[in-house]
């Protein structure tokens, strides 16, 4: 029986390779976005990482692209306010979307922020993947399925991607697993591979860098 949602598999040393040297080149902070009419040409390729607050995407950012603070980390949640775009290479974009489920931010803001999340993620066509990070330690909670129905409705496929492996003992990971791969199998937008990481180890991070690398 094949389980559903596997985990991605390794890639050979020639996808490593072009995942390593996408990530070797520049990397740069091109703007944060408070509006549609601030997004940058639509010219190239374009992932886009969204997760609840502390979910430790600035980490998994910094690690892809080994930069120690490209991405800035917060023990504060949702105070990334905007859409950040950074610029890999000539030909891609990386986007870190506003974290989700904080509950410090006013109704007002929240609102203001949900908003503009939704008209990016209906209207951006160079936008390939949503890689939705989910903390190993909890698994998909419903605040996560709110933006997993989104990304659904706005018809954008999506990647989990575990954050915080090296927390979690096998075993246990092997119960979370299992937990997300029940909850997946209800988004038709779901990519039928897991990434499993550790920004802290180093773990899955070529693997991701390789899917980056070798979409078009």
């Amino acid at each position: 029986m094949t389980i559903p949602f596997p985990l991605a598999a390794a890639p050979d040393d020639a996808t490593l390779e072009k995942g390593r040297l996408l990530f070797a080149g520049p990397v740069d902070f091109l703007k944060g976005v408070v509006a549609m009419s601030g997004l940058p040409p639509a010219d190239r390729l374009e992932v886009c990482f969204a997760g609840r607050s502390n979910v430790g995407k600035s980490s998994l950012i910094n690690a892809l692209t080994g930069r120690k603070a490209l991405a800035r980390a917060s023990n504060t949640p949702g105070r990334t306010q905007e859409i950040n775009y950074f610029t890999a290479g000539e030909n891609h974009y990386l986007v870190d979307l506003p974290g989700y489920g904080y509950a410090e931010a006013p109704i007002a803001v929240v609102a203001k922020w949900q908003q503009l999340l939704k008209a990016y993620l209906a209207g951006r066509q160079t936008l390939r993947r949503a890689f939705v990070l989910i903390d190993m330690r909890h698994g998909i909670k419903s605040v996560d399925e709110e933006i997993l129905t989104l990304l659904d409705r706005s018809a954008v496929t999506f990647q989990v991607v575990m954050t915080k492996a090296d927390k979690v003992k096998t075993a246990e990971q092997e119960k979370i697993l299992a937990q997300v791969r029940g909850a997946l199998q209800k988004h038709p937008a779901a990519y039928p591979e897991i990434v499993v990481t550790s920004s802290e180890k180093g773990d899955g991070i070529g693997t991701l860098r390789a899917i980056i690398a070798t979409m078009s």
